[in-house]
């Protein structure tokens, strides 16, 4: 199956889906946001990724930022915070380098080391429309975590691709029904941005007129 470009998703909605789907529906269909700390520190952080000079070389390595990429199999499009292309003798022809090359995709994230697998999930995404745009094989990425500067590798195997290809799966029937599933209160719900427009405390087992009292009793 194929998607036509303006059935595309925004590819770096996976990270939304796969912490919450409640979440990921209600910025994608019902495009509602809402910000806080955490999410403005961590467009900052992007912002200035890819407000880096587009093309670097250090030797060896070309380092390209904000690369556009998409995938009609997947139906999405996005952009890769930085893919790395490292000269080697068996690798890629690629159109405006010299030579033959390996591709490296790096997904940055704000804040200290915490590897989910959402994240992982994200960049495996990017690996599979770069792999589709370049006609090559990527067996794996760097997540990178701009406060601590440190890296993990994430190999893309064929249990992360699964994922990946489930996750757009369910997120394009959701999006073509303008379906908001409810969710479950847990713990990340404290850090969302969208906790006042989501009321995740509304799906609880309890009647609206239980919740109005005690919302009115916290008063």
């Amino acid at each position: 199956m194929t998607y036509s470009e303006d059935e595309y998703l925004m590819l770096s909605g996976i990270q939304h889906f796969l912490f919450c789907r409640r979440q990921w529906a209600l910025i994608h269909v019902e495009q509602q946001w809402k910000e806080n700390e955490l999410t403005s520190s961590g467009k900052l952080f992007h912002k200035r990724a890819h407000n880096a000079a587009e093309l670097e070389k250090r030797g060896d390595t070309v380092i390209v930022r904000g690369l556009k990429i998409h995938s009609s199999s997947l139906g999405v499009s996005g952009n890769c915070d930085v893919v790395e292309f490292h000269r080697t003798s068996d690798g890629i022809v690629v159109n405006g380098l010299e030579g033959r090359w390996n591709v490296l995709p790096i997904e940055y994230k704000s804040g200290r080391y915490d590897f989910n697998e959402a994240d992982a999930a994200q960049l495996c995404a990017e690996a599979m429309c770069l792999e589709e745009m370049l006609c090559c094989q990527i067996d794996a990425g760097d997540l990178f975590w701009g406060e601590t500067h440190r890296r993990k590798e994430v190999n893309f195997d064929e249990t992360l691709r699964k994922k990946v290809m489930d996750s757009f799966l369910e997120m394009h029937e959701y999006f073509s029904r303008g379906y908001t599933p409810k969710s479950k209160p847990r713990k990340g719900c404290a850090k969302c941005s969208l906790k006042d427009i989501c009321l995740p405390e509304m799906t609880k087992i309890r009647s609206v007129k239980t919740y109005i009292s005690e919302s009115v009793d916290g008063h």
